[in-house]
């Protein structure tokens, strides 16, 4: 198997992984691999309280490479691609947005970061 090939594989394994972690905690996946002009968001779910949010899952050897590999680039591109979603969705309006991590690392169960930065931050 091709590395991009794999990669790809190890990432939508841990974004099943993170969906499963996030149901556990209560939220409601919204939709995964959500593809906007700006970018691509992996994940949109809704907890049951609080604000819409727009998850980033990151698979490394450990969870602090994942969180460390989240950039300020990338945040910047999810984003102004969470500010393209919400529109189209006016029963999400007036909730709010947040910006969570996921780091998954092998034979761990996946950390979840959240409201790991600010879109106003950037």
């Amino acid at each position: 198997m091709n590395s991009r090939l794999a990669a790809e594989t190890r990432g939508r394994r841990s974004e099943t992984l993170a969906a499963w972690a996030l149901r556990l905690k209560g939220y409601r996946i919204l939709g995964r691999r959500l593809k906007t002009p700006l970018g691509e968001i992996d994940m949109v779910a809704l907890p049951p309280f609080g604000p819409v949010c727009f998850v980033e899952v990151k698979a490394r050897t450990s969870h602090e490479a994942a969180m460390l590999s989240v950039g300020r680039g990338q945040r910047t591109r999810i984003a102004r691609a969470a500010h393209l979603y919400l529109p189209g969705r006016p029963d999400l309006q007036g909730r709010g947005a947040r910006f969570d991590i996921i780091a998954v690392a092998p034979g761990r169960w996946p950390r979840h970061h959240a409201d790991a930065w600010r879109a106003d931050d950037l």
